[in-house]
């Protein structure tokens, strides 16, 4: 939510640094690199995983930081994102533990684990083009995709709880990518 709220009060502002971008970026790849690979990481010693395995979470770090420094320099990304946003991918990664029943004990097996990583990682430094949660303006007509997520986001979150999180960043995806489709 801070990351989102001091990018949002940056643009109100019209205040921008070179220094502050690169400090965003780093804070960025704390909380949304490091923090889904610790948690990945702990997930696959939970389960067994051979010794070698867990050190694999680390790659989410690694993606991540890519996927930070190729944001930073393409400046195409304004009105969306080519791959997954570091913070959508922390949220889904994240929420992984907090899953209960059969669904849970699927995507906390390491073989699953190892799946899910290998797809973070490369979720991150795809070209696949994503629209952003930026309003530049309030009006439906310039925000028809980013008000449907908003809506159908709440409505899951109401329905599933904390269940919803992975759910609401896998719609994002499908929803970026019909809408991609559609267009062309």
């Amino acid at each position: 939510m801070f990351d989102f709220l001091d990018g949002f009060a940056a643009r109100m502002l019209k205040v921008s640094s070179p220094v502050g971008k690169e400090l965003d970026s780093l804070a960025d790849m704390v909380s949304f690199g490091l923090l889904p690979s610790v948690v990945v990481y702990n997930m696959l010693v939970a389960a067994n995983a051979p010794p070698y395995v867990p050190y694999l979470a680390f790659s989410i770090a690694i993606f991540s930081a890519l996927r930070l420094a190729i944001f930073n320099l393409d400046e195409r990304q304004t009105d969306s994102f080519r791959g997954l946003p570091t913070p959508a991918n922390a949220l889904m990664i994240t929420a992984i533990p907090l899953l209960t029943g059969n669904v849970a004990l699927f995507l906390q097996s390491y073989w699953v684990l190892g799946i899910i990583t290998f797809l973070s990682s490369y979720l991150l430094v795809s070209g696949i083009e994503l629209f952003a949660l930026k309003f530049k303006n309030f009006s439906w007509g310039d925000n028809k995709i980013r008000f449907t997520f908003l809506l159908l986001a709440v409505l899951l979150l109401a329905v599933l709880q904390l269940s919803a999180i992975p759910v609401i960043i896998l719609l994002y995806i499908a929803l970026s990518l019909g809408v991609r489709a559609i267009s062309k």
